[in-house]
């Protein structure tokens, strides 16, 4: 199919700084799209040159943010805001991270507007597992950030006197491992190798399926002796915290809190959506770390419970801390995805019998997800 392609940059806070590498310009170049649009400045937050991606493809060129959004595949790591979504023109077919299941007012409006959402986190292969994901980094790059709070806020951390650390890890799925294995090594290798050279007791990891988490009990005794509390569930009844905030006051003063999951808090649904661990602001790129008194808790909807609080740390783009090693990872993923919608029409493709990426990609498709889901 004869397509053209935008990339617009990602107009969010000002750490995000991802943008996709000249390496799927030029597989796009190699697809055929008959004109590949990058917006103004795409890929500065990396210090790459516009002129890498130009020459990467002779049909690249640079266009301004709305030139970007006027093409027949826009390709963007996550979501444009609503306001953005209204100036692309009905048909368009968006490759986005959509978040479909917390984000129930996005697919409505990507219905009401025609336009045809690819879901990159909603891309499986058949036994459900994402196709596109860096969940190594979500674990190890919020782990990492976790363990440098808490070289500050516990005082005996590098005493070799002390017990071992312990960390609660809520969710035995990806990302749960992934924390699992990050916070055996304290999120980074060196910090951990000079512990062990200083003779300093290692680290206690729990791992706690989802179905345990509702006993309150076992819940209020485990947390009593947590000194690293991490949310990597994935909850089928988003309205319903793992942890509720009054459960936040058994931890200890110098526990931290770390949320992998980032789902957002919605007074939009009924019954409202919260996030896993009650009281946790809502970080990003440009601030993730929160300490007990931080002025964002006031700015937070009152209808949140926050009283018990500690230091807590959430961000909504984890691999995004690390932005180009993450769009080297993204960017070979998304090819054969796109792939797809080169040859052949949306409506086409058959999610039963059809190729293996056409699958997914139907599957991930937001009018048959919206079908599917109603």
């Amino acid at each position: 199919m004869n397509l053209s392609v935008g990339l617009p940059r990602m107009h969010k806070e000002a750490g995000e700084k991802r943008d996709f590498l000249p390496e799927l310009v030029s597989f796009l170049d190699r697809l055929g799209a008959r004109d590949i649009v990058l917006e103004e400045g795409y890929g500065s937050g990396m210090d790459i040159p516009m002129a890498e991606y130009l020459a990467a493809s002779p049909r690249a060129r640079q266009g301004t943010w709305e030139e970007s959004l006027a093409q027949d595949v826009v390709v963007v790591l996550r979501c444009p805001d609503d306001a953005t979504l209204r100036k692309l023109r009905p048909g368009t077919l968006l490759y986005s991270m959509l978040h479909y299941p917390t984000r129930p007012h996005r697919v409505a409006l990507l219905r009401e507007l025609g336009l045809r959402g690819v879901s990159l986190d909603g891309l499986t292969d058949d036994m459900g597992k994402r196709l596109v994901e860096n969940l190594q980094s979500v674990g190890w790059n919020g782990v990492q950030a976790a363990f440098r709070e808490l070289t500050r806020t516990y005082r005996r951390f590098h005493d070799p006197g002390r017990r071992p650390l312990r960390a609660t890890i809520l969710g035995a799925g990806a990302v749960g491992g992934h924390a699992a294995r990050a916070a055996s090594r304290y999120g980074d290798e060196r910090l951990r190798q000079s512990m062990l050279a200083s003779g300093v007791p290692g680290i206690e990891v729990s791992l706690l399926d989802h179905d345990l988490t509702g006993h309150e009990n076992y819940m209020l005794s485990k947390l009593e002796h947590t000194d690293l509390l991490v949310d990597a569930t994935y909850r089928p009844d988003p309205s319903r915290p793992v942890v509720p905030n009054d459960w936040v006051a058994a931890l200890p003063a110098h526990a931290v809190m770390l949320d992998l999951s980032v789902d957002p808090y919605d007074f939009t649904t009924d019954p409202p959506q919260l996030k896993g661990i009650e009281g946790i602001p809502e970080g990003n790129l440009d601030q993730y770390v929160f300490k007990p008194e931080d002025p964002v808790y006031a700015r937070m909807d009152k209808r949140i419970n926050t009283k018990h609080r500690r230091v807590a740390l959430s961000c909504y783009s984890w691999p995004g801390v690390h932005p180009r090693e993450c769009m080297e990872v993204y960017g070979k993923q998304v090819e054969p995805l796109l792939r797809v919608a080169f040859e052949k029409p949306l409506d086409e493709l058959d999610e039963k019998q059809g190729r293996y990426f056409e699958r997914a990609v139907a599957r991930a498709e937001s009018t048959r997800w919206h079908k599917a889901n109603r």
